[in-house]
């Protein structure tokens, strides 16, 4: 019995803890966010050298305020350009990810962060870490709530 209990209690808390997985590709992120009326939030990180951006999804993208936004109104999308051989990406993610910093993030900015509607129309965009966690979760409820 206590087994079945600890299963079920492991399962919904990691169903009400974290927002939904990012997904790496931006066709099936436009999908998506057309069928569920929500905006796309695009990341762009570098995993394995990048301090701010490792710090980013660490502090900001696991806040319960982030998460449940998310859950709510949002697609995630992260383009990740690691450097370390043994983190590199398959070749065609690789494209997919170059392409979406050509379109939105050709300054090479890590980390941003950049709201998009279905159609890739750029709402706003966030560079670096910011301020405090609580002004950014803010920033974005509100920039959500005035482009539904």
């Amino acid at each position: 019995m206590k087994t079945i209990v600890f299963a079920f209690l492991t399962l919904w808390i990691s169903t009400t803890t974290f927002a939904q997985d990012w997904g790496h590709n931006y066709t099936q992120a436009t999908a998506t966010a057309l069928k569920e009326h929500k905006l796309i939030l695009v990341n762009f990180s570098g995993s394995d050298w990048c301090g701010p951006c490792i710090k980013l999804h660490k502090e900001v993208f696991t806040s319960d305020v982030f998460i449940k936004v998310a859950n709510e109104k949002l697609v995630l999308l992260n383009a990740d350009f690691p450097r370390l051989k043994k983190n590199q990406l398959p070749a065609a993610q690789q494209k997919i990810n170059e392409s979406l910093a050509d379109q939105f993030n050709n300054k090479g900015v890590f980390p941003l962060t950049v709201l998009i509607s279905s159609d890739g129309k750029v709402i706003k965009s966030w560079d670096g870490f910011p301020s405090s966690i609580e002004a950014f979760n803010n920033d974005l409820q509100q920039t959500i709530q005035d482009n539904q």
